[in-house]
């Protein structure tokens, strides 16, 4: 049986390996870390999408990002860095800051998005348990301004069937009634749901490693060996190891990772927090975005996860004590009763992988005949992470891009 090797043990490559093994392939997953799924497809916000896709870099976000660039518990935080490729991202970034790139960039995550949820009903029915709740999501809005923009775009939403329904009044208090009068408009997403990544992950990969899937953790990848523009081999400090097709799926490392193939992708991290209340003060029916404050809650059984804030501060691990703060205040505008308790657990930090379009890169990686790349999934992460698999079975099994891929291909970049 062929086998393919899978660099990286978060959600998209465990997901990624698991499908592969089920179309009779043979897989080995290469992680560098002593186990698997230790890094943000171990903790997030809870969050998954099916029809609230919208991309980061849309025009109010980037000229808020001019003013909030240097505070540090503003909801977008942009620490200056001596990098080329960091300023490149942020020019690029810019770049894509328009109506008609951002309508492109929903529609293309919406489509991307629309299987998610039954890869996940499938994995329960394969037998893997994981928590996962069934409650929509209500973006809230304190001004009409931020309200008539998202609702602006809500055609694309609806021509995919995803029924959002705008609020107002009485309608949005009935929908919520833990609202307080600050919010004047609401759009209620009914497919939204929650999970907790914690749960998905660690049993993704148990199922995998049960049914043949071999995990080389503490492994971490060193480069490849070629033949022209076929890979036969990974390097490992084990190693060489030899493979019919490799998959590259190391979330915010595969920047990195594909410069071993002589690749360049525009992937920066963009760190995220998360906090939690095992008896949170306000009991909410659905998840709630706190629109203007970049922050989500989301009721996970009897808790409540909030999370939030772009931080780009390059690779710092650090929990940033002043943005924990600003997240723990975030719902106080929102809801009648929210004092700003302080978190029952510690506060978490992880890397999302993001793109300049804030579109995934899944694809060929470069000219390569048999290497293909699965990342920069940015916030939708644990969403993505089947859809994503599917893919890069079928371009593993066809040697070929499928066309619904295109908007998502690494060579929509115009360097190497």
């Amino acid at each position: 049986m062929p086998h393919i090797a899978v660099i990286g043990a978060g959600i998209t490559g465990t997901t990624t390996a698991y499908a592969l093994l089920k179309r009779g392939y043979t897989v080995s997953i290469f992680e560098k870390h002593p186990y698997a799924a230790m890094e943000t497809s171990f903790a997030n916000g809870g969050q998954l999408s099916a029809s609230n896709a919208e991309v980061w870099n849309n025009i109010p976000t980037i000229f808020k990002g001019l003013k909030w660039m240097l505070k540090p518990d503003s909801p977008l935080y942009i620490k200056p860095q001596p990098s080329l490729p960091f300023v490149r991202f942020l020019l690029q970034t810019a770049a894509k800051c328009n109506a008609n790139d951002y309508r492109a960039g929903l529609r293309a995550n919406i489509g991307f998005f629309a299987d998610s949820m039954q890869w996940f009903d499938e994995y329960q029915r394969d037998g893997i348990r994981f928590e996962m709740y069934s409650q929509g999501l209500l973006m809230a809005f304190l001004g009409e301004e931020k309200y008539e923009h998202h609702a602006h775009d809500l055609d694309i939403v609806e021509a995919a069937g995803l029924e959002p329904r705008r609020l107002k009044g009485d309608a949005l208090r009935e929908q919520e009634p833990a609202l307080s009068d600050n919010v004047k408009a609401g759009i209620y997403y009914p497919f939204e749901r929650g999970i907790r990544s914690e749960t998905i992950t660690p049993a993704l990969v148990a199922r995998a490693r049960q049914m043949g899937v071999e995990f080389k953790e503490n492994t971490p990848f060193e480069g490849v060996v070629k033949a022209g523009d076929h890979i036969t081999a990974v390097k490992t400090p084990d190693g060489r190891i030899l493979c019919d097709a490799v998959v590259v799926a190391a979330g915010v490392w595969s920047a990195r990772v594909a410069k071993q193939f002589g690749v360049t992708l525009p992937i920066q991290p963009g760190k995220g927090y998360s906090i939690e209340y095992a008896n949170p003060p306000v009991q909410l029916r659905q998840a709630i975005s706190f629109t203007e404050r970049k922050c989500v809650g989301t009721p996970l059984g009897s808790a409540l996860r909030l999370a939030g804030t772009m931080e780009f501060s390059g690779f710092n691990p650090n929990v940033n004590a002043v943005r924990v703060d600003a997240i723990r205040k975030a719902p106080s505008s929102f809801l009648s009763n929210w004092d700003a308790p302080e978190p029952s657990d510690e506060p978490w930090a992880g890397f999302r992988p993001m793109t300049p379009d804030s579109l995934s890169i899944v694809g060929k990686l470069g000219t390569f005949d048999n290497a293909y790349v699965a990342s920069g999934h940015g916030m939708y992460g644990v969403t993505l992470a089947p859809a994503t698999a599917t893919a890069v079975v079928e371009m593993v099994e066809t040697r070929r891009v499928p066309e619904r891929l295109a908007p998502f291909s690494p060579n929509r970049f115009s360097f190497r």
